[in-house]
C-alpha cells in the first residue's frame, strides 16, 4: 500500500471510531434507527440534505436532538403550517430605535441542524425561500446577505398518509435534497424497549462526542475517498438507465407474466445532481464502512435513497401499481456491475 493510501486509510479509521462512537452515544436515547442515522450521516458528511417520509411520532425531532447535542451543533425545529411567512424562516428587519437604523433579526434557519417539519403543509414561496437559503448557504435580509452556520443540514419531514390541505414539493424543488428517507414503524422488541427506556428511565446523560473540527475534518476528507474510473461509469450508467432506459435494454416483468420496456413506466430520469450526490454518497458510505475507496456496493446501497425522489413515474407506472423503488430495485438487479 503507498503511504499516501496508507495515511488516508489511517484518517478514514480515525474518522471511522469518532463515527462508532456517535453512534453508541445516539443509542443510550434513540432505540433502532440505525439505518436512519447512517444515512443522516452521510448526508451531514456530504454536506446534502434530506428529505424525510414517514408518520408522526418516530422520534424524528428527538433524533435530531439527540445528534445536534453528540456533535456540539445547535438545533432548530420549524413547524411548517399554511399561514407560515417566509420572514418567519429566513429573519427580517427590526427597527432599533435608539440606534436609529434598521438591524437584523435571524430566524431559525440561522442554525447547524433545522428540522423542517410537515413542509408540504407550508406554501410554495415558504418552501422555495427554505430550498434557496439549502443551495445557496446564504440568506438576503434587506439589503444585506448573511453567511448560514457551517455545518448546515436541513431535514424535512413528510407525512405519506395525510395529503388533504398540503402543497406538494415541486419536483425541481424536491432534486434539492441529497436523500430522500422512508422511515418504517420500529419492530416488536423495539417497541418495548422504546416503552420502558421512555417512561421508566427517561433521562439520559448524553456527551459530545465529535467536536467541530473533526466533523468539519471529516467532510473535507470525503472528497479525497478514491472512486474507481468504473466505478464512475457505473454510477453514471446508473443514472442513464432513469433517462434512456431502452439503450440498456432494461425491461419489466408484470403481474400477468408480460414484459414491458422500463421506458413506458419513466416519465422522467434523474439529473446531474443525481451522479454528483451519488458519487458522495458512496464515498461517504465507504468512510462508514472503514474503507479510503469506493466499492460498487457502497453505490447500490445509496443508490435508492439518492435516486427514489428524482425519477417521475408514468400513468402507466401508477395503473400497474409500481413505485419508484420497485424500478431501481430491478435496475440495481439487472445493471451489470464493475
Amino acid at each position: 500500500m503507498p503511504p499516501e493510501t496508507q495515511q488516508l486509510q489511517q484518517q478514514v479509521e480515525q474518522v471511522s471510531q469518532l463515527l462508532d462512537r456517535l453512534m453508541d452515544e445516539i443509542g443510550k436515547v434513540i432505540v433502532g434507527q440505525r439505518d436512519l442515522l447512517q444515512k443522516i450521516l452521510i448526508g451531514l458528511l456530504s454536506r446534502g440534505h434530506i428529505l424525510l417520509e414517514g408518520v408522526p411520532g418516530l422520534a424524528k425531532t428527538l433524533t435530531l436532538q439527540t445528534l445536534s447535542t453528540c456533535l456540539s451543533l445547535q438545533f432548530q425545529r420549524v413547524q411548517f403550517t399554511p399561514d407560515l411567512l417566509p420572514a418567519d424562516i429566513l429573519g427580517t428587519q427590526l427597527y432599533d430605535q435608539q440606534a436609529h437604523q434598521f438591524v437584523p433579526k435571524f430566524g431559525p434557519v440561522f442554525t447547524n441542524i433545522v428540522l423542517a417539519d410537515e413542509i408540504n403543509r407550508a406554501p410554495a414561496k415558504v418552501q422555495s425561500a427554505l430550498l434557496e437559503a439549502m443551495q445557496e448557504k446564504q440568506v438576503t435580509i434587506g439589503e444585506q446577505t448573511y453567511a448560514l452556520p457551517d455545518p448546515f443540514l436541513v431535514m424535512a419531514t413528510q407525512n405519506p398518509v395525510e395529503q388533504e390541505g398540503t402543497y406538494p414539493l415541486p419536483e425541481a424543488q424536491v432534486d434539492r435534497f441529497m436523500l430522500k428517507l422512508l422511515l418504517d414503524y420500529p419492530s416488536r422488541s423495539e417497541e418495548l424497549q422504546i416503552m420502558d427506556r421512555m417512561i421508566e428511565r427517561p433521562t439520559a446523560q448524553l456527551q459530545a462526542v465529535m467536536p467541530l473540527q473533526h466533523l468539519q475534518a471529516a467532510q473535507q476528507l470525503v472528497k479525497q475517498i478514491h472512486i474507481d474510473p468504473k466505478i464512475k461509469e457505473y454510477i453514471v450508467d446508473l443514472i442513464f438507465c432513469t433517462r434512456e432506459p431502452e439503450k440498456y435494454g432494461l425491461a419489466y416483468r408484470r403481474k400477468n407474466g408480460s414484459t414491458r420496456s422500463l421506458a413506458h413506466y419513466i416519465e422522467h430520469g434523474a439529473s446531474p445532481r443525481a451522479t454528483l450526490a451519488l458519487n458522495l454518497a458512496a464515498r461517504s458510505h465507504a468512510i462508514l464502512s472503514r474503507r479510503c475507496y469506493v466499492i460498487p456496493d457502497d453505490v447500490k446501497i445509496v443508490a435508492r435513497d439518492v435516486l427514489r425522489h428524482r425519477i417521475s413515474l408514468s400513468y402507466e407506472a401508477q395503473a400497474d401499481e409500481l413505485s419508484s423503488d420497485d424500478l431501481l430495485i430491478h435496475v440495481l438487479n439487472h445493471l451489470d456491475v464493475p
